[in-house]
């Protein structure tokens, strides 16, 4: 039986809801907006959550204002992410996007070691803001500050870590997890407390999102097809924006 949010929107009607995207990779949240609203003919759309240019994954699409006005609910959902961390090496944006800036030696670990340290990890955890991320301050997003060069002091918040799952250990620097976390996260900061609980440094080499609250990518649209599906198709793939 189909429920709420299985349920398409008329395209008789003006087109309007939520829109499950499957992010490339190499694109910004931005870039697919920006494709969306060329596709659906509209300005009215937002996002439930910006992903980085690396990532790839679930990226929800609110379109019209029905939808848009629910955007607080949905940035606060939790969130499921399938990460890759290479050891050994820390770049200035902590994923395989940025320019090597220290490299340290990798210890003897086995997975034992490395779950005991993501342990301490969880729950209410206070992290480091990316210097490279859309956080903005004073009107103006941090990575592009860093890329000004302009000084910027460490910016922290802090999130709730629920569990790190799905290990695998391929030894001796990779390690892949599946994270699930509340909202406001940063794998890729979190994956660099990991590397250095474990005596060395890191940055991210992979990065998915998987869910955001109930909605999953395996119901995702591929994004690389949205410039070129017609718009009569798109249509058909919004959902009532309920939770």
């Amino acid at each position: 039986m189909p429920t709420n949010l299985d349920l398409p929107i008329s395209d008789t009607a003006r087109p309007g809801g939520l829109l499950l995207i499957d992010k490339p990779q190499g694109f910004t949240s931005s870039d697919v907006v920006a494709i969306a609203r060329r596709a659906l003919h509209t300005k009215c759309i937002g996002h439930s959550g910006t992903l980085d240019p690396m990532a790839t994954g679930l990226l929800i699409l609110l379109i019209e204002r029905q939808a848009t006005r629910l955007q607080n609910q949905f940035l606060k959902l939790p969130k499921t992410y399938r990460a890759t961390l290479q050891l050994g090496s820390a770049t200035d944006t902590w994923d395989a996007d940025g320019s090597v800036v220290q490299t340290l030696p990798v210890p003897p670990l086995t997975l034992a070691q490395i779950q005991q340290a993501a342990q301490q990890l969880t729950g209410r955890v206070r992290q480091q803001i990316p210097s490279f991320s859309a956080k903005k301050i004073n009107g103006r997003k941090m990575y592009d500050l860093a890329r000004e060069g302009q000084p910027v002091a460490d910016r922290f918040n802090e999130v709730e870590i629920f569990s790190w799952t799905d290990w695998q250990f391929n030894a001796p620097a990779e390690i892949s997890f599946t994270l699930h976390c509340a909202c406001g996260t940063y794998v890729r900061s979190l994956a660099f407390m990991l590397a250095q609980a474990l005596g060395t440094s890191g940055h991210l080499t992979a990065l998915r999102r998987l869910n955001i609250g109930p909605f999953s990518v395996e119901n995702a649209f591929d994004g690389a097809k949205l410039k070129t599906a017609p718009r009569a198709e798109i249509v058909k793939l919004l959902q009532a924006p309920i939770l």
